[in-house]
């Protein structure tokens, strides 16, 4: 398995990976050519977004973004772990931990603060990967709200 950014040449793996992760984990129904533009933007500008890439002979099994936060407390960065998917077939075979440590070993070359990540309540296997890994649940609570357009 190979651990690498993405590119241009991914972005369609990528855009299936997303359709199919909001089907799997929420229920949701996204529109492949919003994503599609998602996911461009963000290859083509990493301050939207840096995707890593899993791949086995050289096709994509897995990916996941990173997009940054910086902290007015440490002054140091935290990165966000964003949209993980791993190819059903390949699941429990280490391509999460794969990417994860590909992640942490920039973020400790790059002197970011902490990686982090959010996860729908409902998604205990995804919460089971995390803490597999050593990621622990923290004290914070998530809050939204939906801006009309």
């Amino acid at each position: 398995m190979n651990i690498s950014r993405g590119c241009g040449e991914d972005i369609e793996a990528i855009v299936g990976f997303q359709v199919a992760m909001a089907r799997e984990s929420e229920g949701a129904v996204l529109d492949p050519e919003v994503v599609r533009r998602g996911v461009t933007e963000a290859i083509n500008d990493e301050a939207k977004g840096l995707y890593m890439v899993a791949r086995e002979g050289g096709v994509p099994i897995g990916s996941l973004m990173l997009t940054r936060e910086w902290s007015d407390w440490n002054a140091r960065w935290y990165w966000w772990i964003q949209s993980v998917y791993v190819v059903p077939e390949y699941r429990g075979r280490g391509v999460f931990r794969a990417l994860y440590a590909a992640v942490q070993q920039m973020a400790s070359e790059s002197g970011v603060s902490q990686v982090r990540l959010y996860v729908d309540k409902e998604n205990t296997t995804a919460q089971q990967a995390y803490q597999r890994v050593g990621m622990e649940e923290c004290h914070y609570l998530m809050y939204e709200a939906s801006v009309d357009r």
